[in-house]
């Protein structure tokens, strides 16, 4: 699936305003389209048959290799594992774009409150570009520390996504099996998620009141698994995420 477009710093020369309020408002509209996509993905995956399965391979009337077909029930297995990777992997990839356009817009800022003025010059459009540059570059872990060490801001759901990188890669690179450097202090991998305080018909908009916080828990040698809920409450938390941090970027440019 796509991410949303990451701003660039100006050319120097090639001046051009960068929106902070139109740049949030566009990534959240990218995660509602990935929460979209999930839904729907696992509302046919409810609805699919083996019957209908089994038609779609004979309709093709040949295939590749036929000693290795799987059937409907490994092929139920399979695809489930797919789509938590996917997920997975789609919610880091929003979180880093997330943290790499709240520096963009921190870096432009600093600069302004340098020099006073809201035009920057062609050495200070360079000086944010290059520290733009060297950000993209970072770690997940080693973007949050720049944010707080270099603008004081702080991002409260840095665990979280921390805590899907780990899960991320125990699904890649472990068989879905977790490990001791996986885990904190208390022998635990933890994973809070965003979820909906409230069952209700309407489904509002996301704010505070709307969100409570439910924790997945594993411990060394457990299979990671995640509910068809937490998955959706995967994308929720990245959400949850977006939002804090624009308006972390916002408060820094107020009180600059």
């Amino acid at each position: 699936m796509t991410m949303p477009n990451e701003p660039s710093p100006p050319d120097p020369g090639q001046p051009r305003e960068l929106n902070l309020q139109k740049t949030a408002n566009q990534f959240i509209a990218a995660v509602q389209r990935h929460f979209d996509m999930l839904a729907f993905n696992l509302a046919s995956r409810e609805n699919a048959s083996e019957a209908a399965y089994n038609a779609r391979i004979r309709a093709a009337g040949i295939m590749p290799l036929p000693q290795i077909h799987q059937n409907f029930e490994q092929m139920q297995a399979h695809a489930r594992d797919l789509l938590l990777r996917q997920v997975l992997n789609d919610s880091l990839n929003l979180s880093v774009s997330c943290l790499n356009n709240a520096h963009l817009f921190l870096a432009l800022i600093r600069e302004q409150k340098a020099s006073g003025s809201k035009d920057l010059s062609a050495e200070q459009q360079e000086a944010a570009r290059s520290s733009q540059n060297a950000f993209v570059k970072l770690r997940l872990e080693q973007k949050f520390d720049i944010l707080e060490s270099r603008y004081s801001v702080l991002c409260p759901l840095e665990d979280s996504l921390v805590s899907l990188a780990f899960a991320l890669k125990i699904l890649m690179t472990q068989a879905g099996i977790v490990k001791k450097d996986q885990l904190d202090d208390d022998g635990l991998l933890q994973i809070e998620l965003a979820s909906a305080a409230n069952s209700i018909a309407a489904v509002p908009d996301l704010q505070d009141a709307n969100v409570q916080w439910v924790t997945r828990t594993f411990r060394e040698t457990d299979r990671l698994s995640l509910s068809d809920s937490d998955l959706q409450n995967v994308i929720l938390t990245v959400a949850v995420f977006a939002r804090q941090t624009f308006a972390s970027v916002a408060s820094f440019a107020r009180d600059s």
